[in-house]
């Protein structure tokens, strides 16, 4: 089997509403839709959700990666996943055109093989619980939003915080009273406090029984996270911090995160994806699968991953339940309550999309 076409189409997804975070505030994303083609009739599809301000690319490199990268798959085999990585390596950044191209050969993998993507990776469970992100608002709106998404069936909330300390208290309390006990609360401040006013501000709220804190300082100062760590009666997750296999490593040797959060945007893709989460359960570390600003493709691509390994115990796959715009038309990760799962279906048995919302960009073969 072989390549023998690439193509890739631009789509813009509106937001539900504007979400803001502590690194800034948005009302839609765009996003780049990959198709690859193969000389047995199978094609894959694959999505980008680049961020200047995450993964530090954005649809201008991703173009410009592509350009260089896609004349070299033409010709191979899309089951040489090592050796095509191995390309991708050569090119610095752009990690979420890489997990684009990732996923796309992964769909094509299963099609070729008959099985899911979950079966091929390693097929741990059948489902898996996600929690449901609310931006920063205030206090009261937050709390409001928090009922809402409740009564929908959510038993797990991830409130975005991290730009006022003292107001970020007032937010997870008004939280926790409006909606009891029994409701699994993470936090995450997207970079936003300084090493002492993450200790202050988690060791006030560990009162509201607080699940976990996600990325409290910059992603840069490991040792900054680490010290946060030790002082902090709340488990610490990394973000940011670990992008790839290498920064896992740096993560592990410096003891700075209780759980690892994966997101193929971040790491270029499942096979990436995959080393981390080796080293974080050799390490004792847990894994979340995490998401950006992506549609159902993406969206199915990490539920297939969580479903595939142990060691992703925490889930945090909402991108397309707060979108507005959704490009697929049929197949896909599906919803009931808070449980996600995917079409036992080969690949990542996404059926269709709706074609009339891509824009075409380029071809090569």
């Amino acid at each position: 089997m072989r390549i023998t076409k690439v193509e890739v189409y631009k789509v813009t997804l509106r937001y539900r509403e504007v979400f803001r975070i502590a690194l800034g505030a948005s009302s839609r994303t765009t996003n780049l839709i990959v198709k690859i083609y193969t000389d047995e009739g199978m094609m894959g599809i694959g999505e980008s959700c680049p961020s200047r301000r995450i993964t530090h690319d954005s649809i201008e490199t991703n173009l410009e990666a592509l350009e260089l990268l896609a004349p070299k798959l033409i010709g191979v085999d899309p089951t040489r996943i090592e050796y095509i990585h191995k390309l991708f390596r050569k090119l610095y950044g752009n990690p979420s055109i890489k997990a684009a191209l990732d996923m796309a050969m992964h769909d094509i993998i299963g099609k070729a093989a008959g099985l899911p993507v979950y079966k091929l990776l390693g097929g741990f469970r059948s489902e898996i619980v996600t929690d449901i992100t609310i931006g920063i608002k205030s206090p009261k709106e937050m709390a409001k939003a928090a009922v809402n998404l409740v009564e929908k069936g959510f038993r797990t909330l991830k409130l975005k915080v991290g730009v006022d300390p003292d107001e970020d208290v007032e937010r997870i309390k008004a939280v926790r009273d409006s909606v009891g006990g029994d409701i699994a609360i993470r936090i995450d401040a997207n970079q936003g406090w300084s090493v002492r006013e993450a200790i202050d501000v988690l060791n006030k709220v560990y009162r509201y029984d607080i699940q976990l804190c996600e990325q409290p300082v910059k992603y840069n100062d490991l040792e900054g996270m680490a010290r946060v760590k030790e002082r902090s009666p709340i488990p610490i997750m990394a973000d940011e911090s670990v992008h790839d296999a290498k920064d896992a490593i740096k993560l592990v040797k410096l003891n700075a995160a209780d759980v690892v959060n994966i997101k193929l945007m971040k790491c270029g893709g499942l096979h990436e994806a995959i080393k981390i989460a080796s080293i974080c359960e050799s390490a004792g570390i847990s894994n979340m699968i995490g998401c950006m600003g992506e549609s159902r493709i993406a969206i199915t691509a990490g539920v297939h991953l969580a479903m595939a390994l142990e060691n992703i115990i925490y889930c945090d796959l909402d991108s397309d339940l707060l979108n507005l715009d959704e490009v697929v038309a049929e197949g896909g990760a599906s919803i009931e309550g808070d449980v996600r799962r995917v079409p036992d279906a080969p690949g990542l048995g996404i059926k269709g999309l709706k074609e009339d919302m891509l824009v075409f960009i380029k071809r090569w073969e």
